[in-house]
């Protein structure tokens, strides 16, 4: 069964996306957007790693037709990086992050680094 959350930005007092999907088993994470031609707007996808790291939070862009914008979050709810990621790319964040949200290409200006951000479960 798919899970959803709501992300709130505390700092902002906003929720710049509408829904993301929490992404936590192994193939989820794997298949990511790969392939897909889209991003439905007003939703995201939620990578959780089990742990901190920059290693495992890296993401290539391969077989990703469209760009996204990128927010890597640690394990407190602060995003530590983001970026827009272009198709065929690899990305990695500057510092260690446990949860990478992806969502459409306008969201980036809307969250910042430093911004704290909630992930609340839809019922």
């Amino acid at each position: 069964m798919k899970r959803w959350v709501r992300v709130h930005n505390r700092s902002r007092e906003n929720s710049p996306i509408g829904r993301a999907l929490w992404c936590d088993s192994f193939s989820c994470r794997l298949r990511g957007l790969t392939f897909r031609r889209e991003i439905p707007e007003g939703e995201g996808l939620l990578l959780v790693e089990r742990s901190e790291g920059r290693i495992n939070t890296s993401i290539h862009m391969l077989f990703v037709f469209f760009s996204i914008s990128v927010f890597w979050v640690s394990s407190e709810g602060l995003v530590v990086d983001k970026t827009l990621a272009k198709p065929w790319g690899f990305y990695a964040p500057k510092y260690a992050a446990q949860y990478i949200l992806e969502a459409w290409p306008t969201v980036l200006d809307e969250v910042q680094i430093g911004d704290q951000l909630e992930f609340i479960n839809e019922e």
